[in-house]
């Protein structure tokens, strides 16, 4: 056994080692890639960018940008928007396009030449994303660059968001880039040279605590408040008829988000809103330089976004600087359960973003929170329009060194500026605690709950020979118990796990691990911890046969239809076990991509059904939505259809599964040989022809347990109970008090059914 365990582990070693060496030749293409326009510029030809342009001349500049001509006559510029602004996309990785711009700033063409969104690759025609990109063709950029035209944008396909934003954004703020460098031969007003001005610095020694009605007073927390009527009309004036015709719904006055945006690594407005213990360990995980944002929302919608789940983007705001943009992703963020600073407004959504380090942004210069407001007008068109929520950093935090005149910074266009209103708001008291000891204050009925559920089910297994023997009993507790797990554990708590969960603790255990991570969703981390217990008992059955929601949205759904005659089909044993193993090659693949790129992972982990049908509840594109639907279906004829043979996460957890330490499930000799019972009836065909138990597919529904303690159902239990029944039918009668002798009353199949006068046993 040791030997097959250091044979199993070598295997596993080399296949990592494997997927990992066949990974750094990807990374050095991709980072080879990233720095050779020429490369690029090849597979082009110069009129894919200006109709009337026969050759390419040689890069120039830095970054570089290449000519194209007519002859000796130039027509415009190639360049790699990548090159000049940020890029990286949904999968973590940067989208690259060649930007064709005339020598008058307006854009001619674009071509995408790589990319890593796994929307693009598995899902969504190339073609179309290019045909949304396609709309800024003809744009004028020197108009955008002055402030005198609203920054254009793209069409958005649902569920290509965020790579359409990237894109889009990309193209223009590069284009901006340009233009303002002078390279096209324009200027425009924001290069200007600025008199001589004194270099700006935050002072380390402003350190004190604050309340939120003054922070908010004095533009240290800076506020966009948003009406109905502001959303209404701003879809107004983007021009779109068919955003127009679906409008915000409520009074025209009422509160669409009210948002609050601050710099906590700022000393003073760091420790008001975090507290002193807050801010010291915010300030230990920041690199210098580094800065660190709260965001707090309110009202009917969400900066977070309905569809957002751990290990996803933010799509709907945008930290801008100038030229440089990034948007927020999971390993990023920190929710927060409330505010330190006496005051400060009690939100539903409240989080702490780490800015990373690809977005060098300078807190002594203004930026701007963007926020994205989306609308749906088709069934996979969506309308959008931004609000810029403005940031300055007040003069008090901040010291002056004299330095000698530099250009003044451009401030990058606002496509809709909406008024700032400093709003107070009552007083409230300070709170040193951590704050994943605050998301698990906030949530404490929550945990109790799930504390509670966890305990029950534990008395099921250690008490589980009581139940098996009442058949009844039995069925009605799993049943209840899968129904609360469905309901209010998955389409109530969202605590359904995923095999995203396995990907995102291993890479954290590779990059920086943090409990504080873990720790921020409670009923998440409680439902891990119990799983890992579990597995040194029962394996993976605690999970998958109990504590799953989509695994009791399957079984109860098999229920129903078997209660209605729906015919069930039983996969031939020779087809089974060939089909088992094909959710082990899913985890693997998915863990070899993870060590390549977590968010491409991630994407690809939508082979589970778990997002849509349960966290989303349906209401999600519709291929998501038929595929989910799709293996429900089958597991109304094949129980557990999902679970048995596709199941990544169930996988995942039987590989530790092997190490547990107790076999509670009892077995007869005859199990197996000769008798099958138990291996024809298993639900799940956990049990193999020989009589043993594979534990690795078993979800622990006792099933078998109810057969072995049955003597009616079981060939072993139903000799032992005819030899009692013979013993106690040949046993030798007792005299009664009244001189009778009680026999035994056998029943017409030979079965004694209770006592009475003499009666003379049937002749043999």
């Amino acid at each position: 056994m040791r030997g097959i365990f250091y044979v199993s582990r070598n295997v596993f070693r080399a296949i990592v080692a494997a997927i990992v060496l066949t990974s750094v030749p990807l990374f050095a293409r991709g980072a080879h890639a990233a720095q050779d326009l020429a490369s690029y510029i090849s597979k082009v030809s110069p009129a894919d960018f200006f109709p009337e342009a026969d050759r390419f001349g040689p890069p120039q500049g830095d970054p570089p940008v290449v000519p194209a001509y007519r002859g000796d006559r130039l027509q415009g510029f190639v360049y790699l928007n990548s090159d000049f602004v940020n890029a990286t996309g949904y999968s973590g990785k940067p989208i690259r396009l060649l930007v064709g711009i005339d020598p008058e700033g307006v854009l001619t063409a674009f071509k995408l030449v790589e990319h890593r969104e796994p929307i693009v690759l598995v899902g969504i025609p190339e073609k179309r994303i290019l045909e949304a990109v396609n709309k800024l063709t003809g744009v004028d950029m020197r108009d955008v660059t002055r402030g005198v035209a609203p920054a254009p944008q793209v069409d958005i396909i649902s569920g290509a968001t965020v790579t359409l934003l990237v894109i889009g954004d990309s193209i223009v703020r590069s284009a901006m880039k340009l233009i303002r460098s002078g390279r096209l031969g324009l200027q425009s007003n924001a290069t200007a040279i600025a008199a001589p001005q004194a270099l700006k610095a935050i002072d380390p020694s402003k350190s004190e605590i604050r309340d939120w009605q003054s922070l908010v007073a004095d533009g240290s927390v800076r506020q966009l408040f948003l009406t109905v009527a502001d959303i209404n009309r701003a879809f107004e004036s983007s021009g779109n008829a068919a955003a127009v015709a679906h409008p915000e719904q409520g009074e025209p006055d009422d509160t669409f988000i009210d948002l609050y945006v601050a710099d906590v690594a700022v000393p003073t407005i760091g420790r008001s809103l975090l507290g002193d213990e807050g801010y010291n360990r915010l300030a230990g995980r920041l690199k210098p330089g580094q800065q660190a944002l709260v965001v707090v929302g309110a009202s009917r919608y969400s900066f977070k976004g309905a569809a957002y789940v751990r290990g996803g983007i933010f799509d709907r705001i945008e930290l801008i600087q100038e030229t440089n943009s990034v948007r927020f992703r999971d390993r990023d963020h920190t929710r927060l359960g409330s505010l330190a600073a006496e005051g400060a407004p009690k939100s539903p959504e409240i989080a702490l973003f780490t800015v990373p380090p690809e977005m060098p942004l300078d807190p002594t210069q203004p930026w701007i929170l963007q926020l994205l407001v989306q609308r749906v007008v088709g069934a996979r068109d969506k309308a959008l329009v931004k609000f810029d929520l403005g940031y300055t950093l007040p003069d008090v935090y901040l010291k002056r060194q004299a330095q000698p005149a530099q250009a003044a910074p451009a401030k990058t266009p606002a496509s809709m500026i909406v008024e700032q209103r400093e709003v107070g708001t009552p007083p409230d008291a300070s709170d040193e605690e951590p704050l994943w000891m605050r998301i698990w204050r906030a949530n404490v009925v929550k945990i109790a709950i799930v504390a509670a559920a966890l305990g029950a089910l534990t008395l099921i297994f250690f008490f589980q020979n009581f139940l098996v023997c009442r058949p009844t009993m039995f069925t009605w507790v799993r049943r209840g118990y899968l129904l609360f797990i469905l309901v209010w554990l998955g389409w109530y708590a969202n605590a359904q796990l995923s095999v995203v969960n396995v990907l995102t603790f291993v890479n954290s255990l590779l990059t920086d691990f943090n409990w504080e991570y873990f720790l921020s969703a409670p009923l998440i981390f409680i439902l891990w911890a119990s799983i890992a217990a579990g597995l040194l008992f029962w394996g993976r059955g605690p999970f998958c046969g109990w504590l799953c929601p989509f695994g009791a949205l399957q079984e109860l759904l098999n229920n129903v239809a078997q209660a209605f005659k729906v015919p069930q089909y039983r996969v031939p044993w020779g087809l089974h076990e060939r089909l088992w193993p094909i959710k082990y090659i899913l985890f693997l693949g998915l863990f070899g991509m993870s060590l390549y790129s977590t968010a491409f992972a991630e994407q690809l982990a939508e082979v589970e059904p778990f997002k849509t049908s349960i966290v989303l509840k349906f209401a999600r594109e519709w291929p998501f939505v038929v595929y989910a639907l799709t293996l429900l279906a089958a597991g109304l004829f094949v129980e557990r259809f999902f679970c048995r043979y596709i199941c990544p996460l169930g996988a995942a957890l039987a590989i530790p599964g092997r190490i547990r330490m107790f076999e509670w499930l009892r077995r007869w000799r005859e199990c197996g040989s000769p008798c099958q019972r138990c291996a024809n009836e298993c639900p799940v065909q956990a049990i193999h022809l020989d009589g043993h138990i594979n534990v690795n597919e078993c979800i622990y529904c006792m099933h078998c347990q109810e057969l072995y303690f049955d003597d009616h159902r079981c060939p072993h239990m139903i000799q032992v109970r005819l030899k009692r029944e013979k013993r106690q039918a040949l046993s030798p009668p007792s005299i009664g008090a009244g001189g009778n002798v009680p026999a035994p009353d056998i029943s017409a199949d030979g079965k004694r059914v209770g006592a009475s006068p003499a009666v003379i046993p049937p002749a043999t």
